[in-house]
C-alpha cells in the first residue's frame, strides 16, 4: 500500500442495487487509490445493515432508491455508530423531502447518479478532503426553498392546486422524449443514465401529473402547458 493509499478511510460501503452503478463507483475508487479488498457492496437495506453491524464503516456511497426500502436509514445506522463517518448520497433525483431527509440523517454530500465519472470523483475527492459536495441541481432545489417568505406567501396563494408539486427539469426532459415515443432503454442511451434512473424519473412523473400511463402522461402535461 502506497503512503496515499494508507490515509484512504477504509472500508468503503457502497450501498447500490444496480451491479452496473456498483462496478462503475468500484473503477471510480480504485482509480482514486483504494484496493478492491476494502470495498464492501449491499444490495439492500436488509444486507448494508448485516455490514454495518459487523464493522465500523468510514465511508458509505449511497443510493436512496433500494428494494427493500430507503438508504436513508442506512444513514442513520451508520451515523449512530460513528459521527465522524463520511456518507456520500449517490442517487438518482427523488424528491426534495427526500434530500432533506438525508442530510438530516447525517449524509455528508448528495451527487446524482446520472453525473459523469470526473463528476463523481471529484465529489468522492471533496468529501475526503472534509468537504460537503452538493450537485448543482440539487443546490438550486435548496435555494427554491429558501426564500423571503412573503414572496413564498404571495407565490403558494396564486399557484393553481394542480400544479403544487412541478416537474422538475429532468423530469421535463425526459417526458418531452417520451412524447416522442422512446422507450425506457432508449431514453436511457439518449441522456446517458441506467434505465432504472429512467424508470424512477417516470414513476415520480405519474405521481406528480396523477396518472399511471405514458399516453395519459404526455397528454395531461400538454394541457397544463408543460409540453
Amino acid at each position: 500500500m502506497t503512503a496515499s493509499e494508507a490515509v484512504l478511510p477504509v472500508p468503503v460501503l457502497i450501498v447500490e442495487d444496480e451491479y452496473v452503478i456498483q462496478r462503475r463507483l468500484k473503477i471510480i475508487l480504485t482509480n482514486l487509490g483504494y484496493n478492491e479488498d476494502v470495498l464492501l457492496f449491499a444490495n439492500t437495506v436488509k444486507e448494508a445493515y448485516s455490514i454495518v453491524q459487523q464493522q465500523p464503516i468510514a465511508l458509505a456511497l449511497v443510493d436512496l432508491g433500494l428494494p427493500d426500502g430507503s438508504g436513508i436509514s442506512i444513514i442513520e445506522k451508520i451515523r449512530e455508530q460513528d459521527a465522524q463517518a463520511l456518507i456520500l448520497v449517490v442517487s438518482a433525483w427523488s424528491t426534495q423531502d427526500s434530500l432533506f431527509r438525508a442530510i438530516q440523517a447525517g449524509a455528508t454530500g448528495y451527487v446524482l447518479k446520472e453525473r459523469d465519472d470526473v463528476e463523481v470523483a471529484l465529489a468522492i475527492r471533496s468529501i475526503l478532503r472534509g468537504g460537503a459536495p452538493i450537485d448543482p441541481f440539487v443546490a438550486r432545489e435548496i435555494l427554491k426553498q429558501i426564500s423571503i417568505p412573503t414572496i413564498s406567501a404571495t407565490v403558494e396563494q396564486n399557484r393553481p392546486a394542480a400544479d403544487q408539486e412541478t416537474l422538475t427539469q429532468r423530469e421535463q426532459e425526459i417526458l418531452s422524449l417520451v412524447a416522442q415515443g422512446l422507450s425506457n432503454r432508449e431514453i436511457a442511451e439518449q441522456l446517458c443514465v441506467s434505465r432504472y434512473t429512467v424508470e424512477s424519473h417516470i414513476k415520480h412523473i405519474y405521481r406528480k401529473l396523477s396518472v399511471s400511463k405514458r399516453t395519459k402522461a404526455v397528454s395531461t402535461a400538454r394541457h397544463l402547458g408543460i409540453l
